[in-house]
């Protein structure tokens, strides 16, 4: 039986990627005697060992572990230290939004696409205020827009319309592409940003409640106007040190709940009587994003804040593992993007683009690609 000679600084740089030492230690029962040379893995063996850790198999026929840069800044909150060791499950999820950018970008040339001028236009500013007004106009919005929307999905759902409609590519998965064995971890980020004059793209983690994913999105919002690409963890909605990251959290803030309007609106409520709730149905927001804002203007303390975020957060899980799988369609269009999918889709019928191709950027292939498809032209595209 053939063996293959693997460095084990390599494994365990490997095992140390993945994060589940136990784990990987219960598949795979000789890999002790892997790691102290006693023995070598078998190619099958090392093929398994690939796909468990979640890593290339080229990898491992390396002299010693590759130095894997993450391609994005990646900022934490406020008084976490922690050095960032990004997961296979991000770095994956990144490469694949890069190369759906690139794909997009391409395209978007060939048909004579001009730059997007608000991409990177107030990199400059340093009034929040002013960076909440400018993605307002070019979205065409008002100030008070989201309190003129019936409920809050109207909201969210108009301002995803708007977003793309600009021209940026918004995605929203909460697992690694279609693997729903590789949920993604909000705890090591809620979102991120890829910034592109001509095909920006926002991707949201849908394992976070949707309470916490409209905030998140006006915050890569701003970071497209900044022109500057990130993902971030955002714990209790709170930015990193970071100047950007903490302007990008005021404009969102602003945005989404604009600081006259919160002050009017929270002198007129009755505090002894869901005075939060009263807000949130206002704003069209979460009372997440109301708490958040109220911690902003120093109507709250930092205690009283988190101990409110906490609870909402426990019922959003609750919530949401009570809420079933929901349909693979509906899913599909926001794990790959409505406006990617249309011109993905497009460029497959003129036979400009090869369905291998194809199946490899969506991740779906043969008749369910086809399906979809069906699905996008009954829906009557973007």
């Amino acid at each position: 039986m053939d063996r293959v000679k693997v460095n084990p600084e390599i494994l365990r740089w490997a095992i140390n990627r993945e994060g589940n030492f136990t784990e990987i230690e219960a598949k795979f029962p000789k890999l002790s005697d892997w790691l102290d040379r006693k023995k070598h893995p078998t190619f099958k063996q090392l093929e398994s060992f690939s796909k468990a850790t979640h890593t290339p198999l080229g990898y491992f026929f390396l002299s010693d572990p590759p130095e894997e840069k993450f391609p994005i800044p990646h900022y934490r909150t406020i008084n976490n230290t922690q050095k960032f060791n990004p997961s296979p499950d991000l770095i994956e999820t990144v490469h694949t939004m890069e190369r759906r950018q690139d794909w997009m970008r391409n395209y978007l040339l060939e048909v004579g696409q001009e730059r997007l001028s608000f991409v990177g236009s107030t990199k400059q500013t340093k009034d929040s205020k002013i960076i909440a007004n400018l993605m307002r106009e070019v979205l065409g919005l008002k100030s008070n827009w989201a309190s003129k929307r019936g409920t809050w999905q109207e909201a969210l759902n108009d301002l995803l319309h708007r977003i793309q409609k600009i021209g940026i590519l918004v995605m929203i998965n909460g697992i690694v592409g279609n693997n729903t064995h590789r949920k993604l971890n909000v705890n090591e980020f809620r979102g991120f940003v890829l910034v592109d004059e001509y095909a920006p793209l926002i991707f949201i983690n849908g394992a976070d409640g949707k309470a916490a994913q409209l905030f998140t999105l006006a915050h890569e919002l701003a970071h497209v106007w900044m022109g500057k690409s990130a993902a971030f963890d955002l714990n209790l909605l709170q930015p990193s040190n970071d100047k950007i990251e903490k302007l990008c959290n005021q404009a969102a803030a602003e945005f989404l709940v604009p600081e006259y309007d919160f002050k009017t609106q929270w002198n007129q409520i009755d505090h002894s009587n869901n005075g939060y709730q009263q807000l949130a149905k206002y704003f069209k927001v979460s009372e997440l994003v109301i708490i958040r804002r109220a911690l902003d203007l120093d109507y709250i303390n930092f205690d009283k804040y988190q101990e409110f975020y906490e609870q909402r957060e426990r019922e959003e899980k609750l919530k949401k593992k009570n809420s079933g799988g929901g349909n693979f369609h509906n899913s599909a269009n926001w794990r790959i993007g409505p406006k990617f999918a249309d011109a993905i889709i497009s460029q497959v019928k003129e036979g400009k683009t090869l369905y291998r191709d194809a199946y490899k950027l969506t991740g779906i292939k043969g008749s369910t690609f086809s399906k979809f498809v069906k699905h996008r032209e009954d829906k009557g595209g973007y």
